[in-house]
């Protein structure tokens, strides 16, 4: 299992922040790491992430777990579980603020040869998740 994560405390209410993650064609305007999201980012729909960490490359996902103002998860990957990334998004509420996550969890078979091939994404969630503090604390 390889892990990635980052979090911050965000003064803005669940809501705010759950509208922000779910608007795909907004998103760029706030996470520097992102290109755009093709899609429709809902429960059970398909959407196709373009990162800037690997720009002539599209990550088709599915969101799989959906429950707003709360948790979601976004899994990817490939056939019969060889290799999957499972990214979770998750908010806990904490009297006024939110403590917000983002997790990517990969797994597989073929995870150790993949794993070589993937680059820190540290850096890139970190930028992610000060996108989002600094866009639902201006707009709360």
């Amino acid at each position: 299992m390889k892990v990635f994560s980052a979090s911050a405390t965000i003064d803005a209410s669940p809501d705010k922040i759950w509208a922000l993650i779910t608007d795909a064609p907004t998103i760029p305007s706030w996470d520097p790491g992102l290109i755009r999201i093709d899609g429709r980012i809902a429960p059970g729909e398909k959407i196709t992430v373009y990162s800037k960490v690997s720009p002539n490359r599209a990550f088709p996902v599915k969101v799989s777990e959906f429950v707003p103002g709360k948790k979601m998860t976004w899994v990817g990957g490939m056939p019969l579980g060889l290799f999957t990334g499972t990214r979770t998004f998750t908010l806990t509420p904490r009297g006024g603020r939110v403590d917000f996550e983002l997790k990517e969890v990969y797994t597989g078979a073929m995870l150790g040869m993949m794993s070589r091939s993937l680059p820190d994404l540290t850096p890139v969630f970190e930028a992610y998740v000060a996108g989002l503090k600094a866009r639902a604390e201006r707009a709360a």
